[in-house]
């Protein structure tokens, strides 16, 4: 660090669907919903994270709730970038004279186009990024999972975020062959959502459904500790009188069973794609899961089972893909060839 190092700030962002988590000296210092609230009249930023996921869905005509985020990449570029500069403002609120200029890792799908990879940059760059580096998200996670990206062995890594689900075999700091597909966290709630319209009449917003992913969500229709039912109220469709149902683990099983059945297939043909000699590594060490998906309630097993290799949960799922971004971040000259 040199005279100046106060005029750079390094920030590690993992800019996810569901959350965003951004990393400056080894710590967490910002972790909040990836949403912005903004009065419709003027276009003026009210709310940004855990205080505009508190009007989500409770709005009036005068503020809307955004998500600038949908299936990973950036659905709204003006709102992505307001939430990025607000969120990095959070950091450190009381310097409101001189703003530093920011070196940033940022980490992305995948699966991103080179017009999505230039949005999320272009919006870096608008708050305030002077240097933006990017990584991909199974890179990223590898890293934060501790595993050595370098060596010349095969790791497969499964993230399951909040809009897309990515796998990849990793070895010698590459990534051989991936997949990422937009199935994950948010296609679990749209699941549960429909499943109680149909089933249970019953008519619930997002914020309740992932209430019920996080309280009763489930992987298998037959788990060791499981969770007690988990009471719903609602307006019933047919009279809009309010009901109030118990949902078990079970059901929830049932209704995500079509979405994670793709997810398996996808795992599938990734390994299908795998060389080998890396294919023989990963069974004798096993697959990753990281990202808020890993922690579903029998998932690992369920895949264990399905697949025949043993899948091992990260040590923090919801924080390994921004620890990995932290890593690359402390040390972009060694990791450079794993950047963008």
């Amino acid at each position: 660090m040199g005279i100046f190092s106060f005029l750079t700030q390094e920030l590690a962002i993992d800019l996810g669907t569901a959350n965003t988590i951004i990393i400056h000296n080894d710590k967490i210092v910002v972790d909040e919903p990836s949403i912005v609230a903004i009065e419709n009249a003027t276009g003026k930023i009210i709310a940004i994270g855990h205080a505009a996921m508190q009007m989500h869905g409770k709005t009036h005509e005068n503020i809307k709730t955004i998500r600038p985020l949908r299936d990973g990449v950036i659905a709204d570029f003006n709102a992505a970038e307001q939430m990025i500069r607000g969120m990095i403002k959070m950091i450190n609120p009381s310097n409101r004279f001189f703003s530093p200029s920011l070196r940033m890792v940022v980490c992305i799908p995948s699966g991103s186009t080179e017009v999505e990879i230039r949005a999320v940059r272009d919006s870096s760059e608008h708050a305030g990024g002077r240097d933006v580096y990017m990584i991909y998200e199974p890179m990223a996670a590898a890293l934060g999972i501790g595993i050595d990206v370098t060596a010349p062995e095969g790791n497969m890594v499964v993230d399951i975020g909040g809009g897309t689900t990515e796998i990849a075999v990793i070895a010698l700091g590459g990534i051989v062959c991936n997949e990422s597909i937009r199935i994950a966290g948010d296609g679990f709630t749209a699941d549960i959502q429909a499943y109680m319209r149909h089933q249970h009449n019953i008519k619930i917003g997002e914020r309740t459904a992932e209430d019920i992913k996080i309280n009763v969500g489930s992987a298998m229709p037959d788990i060791d500790n499981p969770p007690p039912d988990y009471n719903v109220r609602g307006p019933n469709l047919m009279t809009a009188m309010p009901i109030e149902v118990p949902i078990s683990y079970q059901e929830i099983a049932h209704c995500l069973d079509k979405s994670l059945s793709k997810v398996e297939s996808a795992i599938l043909a990734v390994l299908e794609q795998t060389p080998p000699e890396l294919y023989a590594d990963i069974v004798s060490k096993g697959i990753y899961l990281a990202g808020g998906g890993a922690l579903l309630r029998g998932l690992a097993k369920r895949l264990t089972d399905k697949i025949s290799i043993p899948f091992l949960i990260a040590e923090d799922p919801l924080h390994a893909v921004a620890r990995g971004t932290g890593i690359a971040l402390k040390n972009v000259d060694k990791f450079s060839f794993l950047m963008r």
